[in-house]
């Protein structure tokens, strides 16, 4: 792209038609994205470790029991729940599509003989296997797929569960979704960062169309030294607390318990999320 493609952009993007998501598979992005999600200045990639030892804690406790368990960890990066989760005695698989994340989780599951195993595959292909006491899908992943693909998932995970066992949603509440269409556009610059290694300039826009109830979020990303002009853009779908009810319904799925924030109470650090717990409907 150059320059004069911002200006003429479609000011009205139909959703998902600019891409389906950030490139997180693409091998250099994945690197970049590992080392965000390591980092322990924020929790934009994943939660800083001491939120997420209080969040596998209370996994442990209050949904597998202190039971030893065999846990799907859907969407898992570089293994940081799982790890923990198979040193409180559990049997993890986790999958991902960012290569350089799997890459991370397999060699610490390898360096620390933790009963983990890791695929790297997309999780709309992906096999997610049967017969797991547990399945996640946290962090607002599910609000980045398409409808249909979103259904696809659940229904996945609604066969990879064992009678009995637990799905836990983290998703993004309505008002999140619709709030990040409706904040403004803004630019940064950086030397080096995730959208690339040498100086640059990320123009951000976000478009909110109530029609679809979808918000879509374009990065423009203009390198310093060529002008050369990269866009990456990433859909993701509102749903209310009762679409999600009927969606999960629709999947085979009960809803067993709405919480405020994982771990069950609020933290205050994120409040655009928030957890469903569900099992497979028996009717």
């Amino acid at each position: 792209m150059q320059l004069i493609d911002i200006i003429n952009r479609d000011p009205n993007p139909a959703p998902w038609a600019e891409g389906d998501n950030i490139p997180w598979h693409e091998p250099e992005f994945s690197r970049r994205m590992l080392t965000e999600h390591l980092t322990q200045a924020h929790n934009a990639a994943s939660r800083r470790f001491e939120i997420i030892d209080a969040h596998v804690l209370w996994m442990h406790t209050e949904l597998l029991h202190e039971t030893a368990s065999s846990v799907l960890d859907l969407g898992c990066g570089p293994g940081l729940y799982s790890h923990r989760l198979a040193r409180l005695g559990h049997g993890c698989v986790g999958i991902d599509f960012s290569p350089a994340s799997i890459a991370y989780a397999r060699q610490t599951a390898q360096q620390e003989g933790l009963d983990c195993t890791f695929v790297l595959a997309d999780l709309r292909q992906a096999e997610f296997g049967t017969n797991f006491d547990l399945v996640t899908l946290i962090y607002g992943e599910l609000n980045i797929f398409r409808p249909a693909h979103a259904r696809q998932l659940l229904r996945k995970m609604q066969h990879a569960l064992r009678p009995g066992g637990l799905l836990l949603l983290e998703p993004h509440t309505y008002t999140a979704v619709r709030n990040f269409g409706r904040a403004p556009a803004h630019w940064s610059t950086s030397a080096s960062g995730l959208f690339g290694e040498e100086p640059h300039l990320v123009l951000t826009e976000s478009v909110w169309q109530p029609d679809t109830q979808t918000t879509t979020r374009r990065h423009y990303v203009v390198e310093a030294e060529s002008g050369r002009v990269t866009r990456y853009a990433q859909t993701f779908q509102a749903y209310t607390v009762a679409d999600y009810r009927a969606l999960l319904t629709d999947c085979g799925l009960r809803v067993v318990d709405i919480l405020p924030a994982l771990g069950g109470m609020p933290s205050g650090l994120q409040p655009d999320l928030f957890a469903i717990v569900a099992t497979v409907d028996k009717s």
